[in-house]
Order: structure tokens, then sequence, then C-alpha cells
């Protein structure tokens, strides 16, 4: 298919590494990413904070529209991403609602896109069906980023996962890094998980029996050498964690309610079990959290779950600049 702005073929099928720089491609998996073009993107993002801590906002994108497409609802990621472009000069359409578009008439996925493409320089999409993106890609001749496509991917939000452990701890070479929860359905824990992949890293899995990490997942892990435990018990493993992930019970994956009802609370991270953790450590959530880390454990100075919110717009503002080929 033509790509508008360069004349070049976008490849069919999964939207192909990044090696070659960010300037009109999709981000539509975490696969797409090496470790020099995370650390590209990190620098990016720290420049965007300076200039946000500095001035607040930058002309840089003006001229540009992004169309943000959520057919899920979203309060963090789609505020974030309304928001860099914001403070880059950008300006946004917002489709929030899409239950009020032209797809209650039957329109269908390609068509919204090339639709919104005719409008916008860059689209963000977030979809119930896992893959939903890649199909966008197929048929945008303009950038697509994936927002979280069902229980597939969140590849932005992996990127400020890492990039929230890398401001905090200083590194992400040599940590452990455990995640616990809802690991079946947390497309969050499985873009971050491939991603850490390309770092000497350990990671611990804890979840009950019906939400741990998808088999497919864990052999990517595996497959890539890394030290993998899964365990039930989070008290067995919080005196060693660098990072503790936590991830919510997503009532609306289950099928069957008495199933969430089951495994609902089944972990909750309090400051009794933060006691056994080590003082330089971190406790993380993509948010929004229902009752798994008390709210008696915010003040802790371990607890980067809303700097890590603030980092996303910083990730998301050098995505933005990077795929319109002004990074």
């Amino acid at each position: 298919m033509e790509n508008g702005r360069t004349g070049s073929v976008k490849t069919v099928g999964l939207a192909p590494n990044l090696s070659s720089g960010f300037y009109g491609q999709d981000i539509i998996s975490v696969r797409q990413f090496s470790r020099d073009n995370l650390s590209y993107i990190f620098g990016v993002a720290d420049e965007m904070r300076a200039i946000v801590k500095r001035v607040g906002s930058s002309d840089l994108l003006k001229g540009h529209v992004l169309a943000c497409v959520f057919y899920e609802p979203s309060t963090r990621t789609s505020s974030s991403f309304i928001a860099a472009m914001s403070r880059l000069g950008g300006s946004v359409i917002p489709i929030n609602e899409v239950r009020y578009s032209s797809v209650t008439k039957g329109e269908s996925l390609p068509d919204t896109i090339r639709t919104l493409e005719s409008y916008a320089d860059v689209i963000v999409l977030r979809h119930p069906d896992v893959g939903a993106s890649e199909v966008a890609a197929e048929y945008a001749r303009k950038p697509i980023i994936n927002a979280g496509d069902g229980v597939g991917e969140h590849p932005t939000q992996a990127l400020l996962d890492l990039y929230t452990i890398r401001a905090e701890l200083g590194q992400i070479d040599g940590l452990h890094v455990a995640m616990v929860g809802d690991l079946r359905y947390g497309r969050t824990v499985h873009s971050l998980a491939r991603l850490l992949c390309l770092y000497d890293v350990k990671m611990t899995f804890i979840s009950p029996e019906i939400l741990r990490l998808p088999l497919d997942v864990m052999n990517e892990v595996k497959d890539q050498g890394k030290q993998v435990r899964e365990t039930y018990d989070v008290h067995e493993v919080i005196a060693d964690v660098d990072v503790l992930y936590v991830t919510r019970v997503q009532r609306e994956r289950f099928a069957d309610q008495a199933q969430y009802e089951a495994v609902k609370d089944y972990y909750v991270i309090t400051p009794e079990l933060m006691d056994g953790a080590k003082q330089k450590m971190s406790i993380m959530h993509p948010l929004p959290r229902v009752s798994e880390i008390s709210y008696a454990l915010d003040d802790d100075p371990r607890a980067a779950y809303f700097r890590q919110m603030e980092n996303g717009m910083y990730i998301r503002m050098a995505l933005l600049a990077a795929v319109l080929g002004k990074a």
C-alpha cells in the first residue's frame, strides 16, 4: 500500500522493526523495538520532560493533527496522548465514544481509519480485538499507534513502564522484576515482559492459577534465556524484588463473574507486606487500581505509580514527534 509521505510501500502484516528510524512508522508491538531505539526514544522523552518542566509546551508539532480513536473506555491513555499532542502545539480529534460514531451504522474498521487519516497525520487506536491495530496499519497511509488491542499488547504502556524503571532505579540491567495479579488478561504485562527480554533481568510472575501468564508469552520469555519463576505467593519474593508491578483483576475480561469474584481480591499490597521489601525498589501499577494496592502506600517513596503516569505523557510526546519526523 502506498505511503502518502514517503512514496514507499507500507509493510502488510506486523509493522517492521524500527532500526531504520521512527519517521512514518506504525507502533504496533514491542517486538519492533531494539535496545538502541529504546535508548533513543528515552533520550527524546528526557528532552520532552525538560521542555515541560522549563516552559510547559512547544510548537514542535504545530499544524499537525492527531486522531485519538478509542473503541474501549480509557482515562489515562487517551488523556495522555491528548496532553502529549497539545503540549507539542498540535491539534487532536478525540473520539472516545465510538459507539456514538458511524461504527454503529456498520462502518468497518478499515473505512473508519481511511476516513480519519483524511483529516489527521497520525492515528492512535484502542480496540477490543487482538490484532486490530495491525489490521488498521495495513489499510492506513498514516502512522498507526496501538493504544491497546484487547488482551494482546499495549506497547506505549510498556515503553513508559520501562522508562519509569530507568528513571526510578537508574538502570534496567541486573534487576528483579515481579509482576503480580492478572497476568492472563493484562496486556500491559504481556508487552512489558516481552520488552524486558532485551535486558539482563530476572522475572517472577505471581498470580492465581486461572490468571497465569499465557503460555505463548511465557515461552517467548524462556526462549530468550531469561531467569523466570512462577509462584502464587507474593510473600515468597517480596524481599528480593526491585520492581513490584501490580495489575488489577479486570472484571470486563471475565465471562463468568463468579470467577472474577473468586480472585478479585487475591492480592492486596499493604504497608505490612512492604515492610519486608527493599528500601530502594519501586511499586508500579498501570492504573486504574481497585483494591490491589492500599491507599496507605501512596505516600511511600517507593510508590511510583503516579510518577509512572506522568512519564507516559513524556514517552507519548517523544513517540508522536518521532513518527512525525520532528524528534
